[in-house]
């Protein structure tokens, strides 16, 4: 009895149809039904009658000669008995008609297919999920990496023939019929919450499933988050679509009937559907733009029912030798047509003598429900919520959940990679890529995971005028060690002074984390000691400041500070993307090299160093902002997100030593703005500060300066060390990424993909009486200093101002920028220009 029950579970599910004419209806005998790349295949008899194999997710292609072939994306939610219409292929005769008429000129009035895409873009509001008062559905991910394109020669000869069980791991893309060997494959399903008033929106992450080399990494997940970003599901709907960092306009956006060419070509059927079908390309070809198709249910609601985006090679978008995303709407029970399909494949390429790479995103949509949501779940003001051991759900769970079913090389991953764990030297690959990429050695193993990481790499060696040749080891402790207390510092070492210098730092974070302290969100205890000269701008850096790279400088360097500082502060993150900051630090400096801490007077003698001790309190606000954790420190990947920052900081006499009472507040605000029709982006980096109390010229602020050769656009390039001196200060600065709209008009640059940067900076700043040390009422201050020597007041009615000029993208890495300084050039410390560089991989 038990097995006569289980046999309908054993045998899967089938599909079963007809394949007729759409023209008249008649059958098309012997048609063939198959799933490309899975070996899957089915003949229809003589009066097309089929039957195959059910597999969700799976691409179901049905074609014959001399008809167009039509492709179905098989999901739970089909009928089981299809009803399939093949168009009679007319596209040798339309190519050419369709080709004539986009070489003649192109009109916009008076256009059939203009005045229909007007129409499509009028009604586009029906789509709208957002207009509802409720709505809830669910979200499946699946996401891959795999080397592409492989050759079957290729599998006959060296690892491949040594190595049998590599070889069994080659599957057929269905989506290009390439051969490709999957390397990692990602999964997530996720719940979308909406209610209109309160407004509010969660996603609820209820599953997730990783498994592929990037397991072999600590911060594998670096990949996942990476690739989620860039390759991001797409909605046609919106304006603009933001895929592989760039901005993309939409067939359907506002700008698109003034940046797109529509081309009517057919009336087909997309499954059961009648449609209008239109091709559409750039106005013009060096735009970031698409061409592709867009097929329109043929009837007065004037909805989407298929989108099909293309990306060619000769795009202006790196590494990417071809890009496809494939999007299917189907009409709800309530009438609606929603997207329910949205799948990508990107087929990458760095070069042509390194293996190619493909991406492969697949995105169900399903459950959707208009039903009110009851008040409980938007409870949380958590906008991501992750439940309770969703990274660790079972095979039960995704049986239930997966939309997409998994490839024979996907289902064997876990066996794929301890294959590869056996092979000799394997693990030494392994080491020197994490010392590469993760920039720490770890000093433990798979089985025994690392508890304690050596490094930054980066910072073992590097120089400084006061030290010269300067050795530097560091390290840090993890999680795995324990999940709330962590250490990290690091001992240095000058060789032309044979001075020690080290920093320590403890973290208690009150919640656990998984490897490192600053896993978003924080809400931990820091305590650190350190003794070691810097420049008062290396806090600006971006950087490390032993960063062998930047520690060269442009200009001569000959002041910096012996910084002994202790400081204990607390962090604390909402889910919100609020950040609050507390610190307590006391500080003592010693000037080092021709500086000198000279107090007003003209028998007072230079001070060995001065000591001060701060509490400084800051609120964070970045609502989009998300990361990724590397071994060094947190990432923001989603530049796009705008921020703004406070911080206030008290000064106290006689509290641990300090010696001066002072307030000074300081406001930064960041924001990037996307102008339409491929014009690049505009990034906005405002900042002012101002120091309210009487105080020694080392606590005024200073410009934020880049010393170094590279690239850096938070800071001012041609200001010198100290150049400036003020106790107010507003800074603004404009960087302009172009993305190639000029150069790539340009025919013997088009080839080269360079893209042009604009940047412009300008800096207002004074100094109040009561802090200018010149002024004959100050001269009997026991507090102000003679300012540094080739240092300088900035006059309040004229900013300092420099801009630059660059181009990025040379050889798809480099970019160059011509720096010039406007202005104050008659100072002695001023340079009228510069270069700088930086290595810049981006798509």
């Amino acid at each position: 009895m038990t097995i006569l029950l289980m046999t309908p579970l054993l045998v899967r599910a089938q599909i079963s149809g007809v394949v007729i004419d759409e023209s008249d209806g008649g059958p098309v005998p012997y048609a063939t039904v198959q799933y490309k790349g899975n070996h899957v295949s089915a003949v229809a008899d003589g009066q097309g009658r089929f039957r195959i194999e059910c597999h969700n997710g799976w691409r179901l292609t049905v074609s014959s000669v001399g008809y167009r072939e039509q492709v179905i994306n098989v999901n739970p939610q089909m009928s089981s008995h299809l009803t399939i219409r093949l168009t009679a292929d007319n596209r040798t005769l339309s190519e050419v008609t369709v080709k004539s008429k986009k070489h003649s000129r192109y009109r916009r009035k008076g256009n059939p297919a203009v005045d229909l895409m007007r129409k499509v873009i009028a009604n586009k509001k029906k789509a709208d999920l957002k207009r509802h008062d409720y709505y809830s559905y669910l979200n499946y991910q699946k996401i891959g990496l795999s080397l592409n394109d492989l050759k079957p020669e290729t599998l006959e000869k060296g690892i491949f023939k040594r190595y049998p069980w590599l070889r069994e791991q080659v599957d057929t893309s269905q989506y290009t019929d390439k051969m490709v060997l999957p390397l990692t494959v990602d999964e997530m399903v996720t719940e979308q919450l909406w209610r209109k008033d309160p407004k509010a929106e969660r996603t609820i992450v209820k599953g997730t499933r990783s498994s592929g080399v990037n397991d072999l990494f600590q911060t594998g997940d670096i990949l996942t988050t990476v690739m989620r970003e860039t390759f991001a599901d797409v909605d046609i709907y919106d304006d603009y679509i933001l895929l592989m960092r760039h901005k993309f306009s939409s067939p359907i956006g506002r700008d698109a009937i003034q940046f797109y060419r529509f081309y009517l070509t057919d009336t087909v059927y997309v499954g059961a559907d009648r449609c209008i079908q239109l091709d559409f390309l750039p106005n013009n070809q060096q735009d970031f733009g698409f061409r592709g198709q867009i097929y329109i249910i043929a009837d007065t609601t004037y909805q989407v029912k298929r989108c099909e985006l293309f990306i060619p090679r000769s795009s202006d978008v790196n590494w990417v030798e071809s890009m496809q995303c494939m999007q299917e709407f189907s009409k709800q029970d309530n009438g609606e047509w929603l997207l329910t399909i949205d799948d990508m494949v990107v087929e990458l390429m760095l070069t042509d003598f390194i293996q190619k790479g493909v991406v492969t995103r697949t995105t169900r949509k399903t459950n959707f429900s208009f039903d009110p949501i009851s008040d409980a779940r938007f409870k949380k003001k958590n906008p991501l919520q992750v439940e309770a051991g969703s990274d660790n759900r079972s095979d039960a769970f995704w049986q239930e959940y997966r939309q997409v079913e998994f490839t024979k090389s996907e289902q064997g991953m876990s066996n794929f990679l301890a294959n590869l764990e056996q092979l000799k030297g394997f693990k030494y690959v392994i080491f020197v890529l994490k010392a590469l990429f993760e920039n720490y050695l770890e000093t433990g193993s798979r089985e025994k995971p690392s508890k304690f990481d050596v490094g930054p790499i980066n910072t073992f060696i590097s120089q400084n005028f006061h030290d010269g040749l300067r050795f530097r080891l560091g390290g840090q402790t993890t999680a795995n060690l324990h999940p709330h207390l962590f250490a990290k510092g690091y001992i240095a070492y000058g060789t032309k002074t044979h001075e020690k210098y080290y920093n320590a730092e403890l973290t208690y974070s009150i919640t656990p984390k998984q490897y490192l302290p600053q896993e978003f969100p924080v809400n931990h205890i820091i305590f650190s000691s350190k003794r070691d000269v810097a420049l008062p701008s290396d806090k600006y850096a971006i950087t490390d400041k032993d960063n062998v790279f930047s520690s060269f400088k442009v200009h001569d360097i000959d002041k910096m500070f012996m910084y002994n500082t202790q400081r204990l502060a607390y962090e604390f993150e909402t889910s919100t993307h609020w950040r609050f900051t507390a610190d307590l630090k006391t500080e003592r400096i010693n000037p080092i090299g021709s500086l000198q801490l000279q107090p007003l007077g003209s028998d007072a003698l230079p001070l060995p160093h001065i000591r001060y001790t701060e509490s400084t309190f800051g609120i964070r606000y970045a609502p989009n902002e998300n990361f990724i954790n590397t071994k060094q420190r947190r990432r923001t990947t989603n530049k796009d997100a705008w921020y703004a920052q406070l911080m206030h900081t008290i000064g106290y006499q006689g509290l641990l030593g300090g010696e001066y009472n002072y307030n000074y507040s300081e406001l930064e605000w960041f924001r990037r703005t996307w102008l339409p029709m491929s014009w690049g982006r505009i990034d906005t980096r405002l900042r002012m500060g101002v120091q309210w109390s009487q105080v020694p010229w080392p606590l005024l602020p200073m410009p934020q300066a880049n010393l170094s050769y590279i690239v850096a656009p938070q800071l001012f390039n041609m200001v010198n060390n100290m150049e400036f001196i003020n106790d107010r200060f507003i800074s603004l600065m404009l960087t302009w990424e172009m993305g190639g709209k000029l150069l790539n008009r340009i025919p013997l640059l088009r080839k080269l993909k360079c893209r042009e940067i604009f940047e412009f900076k300008g800096l207002w700043g004074a100094i109040s009486n009561k802090n200018n040390p010149n002024l004959p009422e100050n001269q009997a201050s026991s507090c102000l200093m003679t300012f540094p020597s080739n240092s300088f007041v900035m006059d309040g009615r004229h900013p300092y101002f420099e801009y630059a000029v660059g181009v990025q993208n040379i050889f798809n890495l480099i970019q160059i920028e011509y720096v010039r300084r406007i202005n104050y050039l008659y100072l002695p410390t001023a340079a009228k220009h510069g270069i700088r560089f930086t290595i810049n991989p981006t798509f």
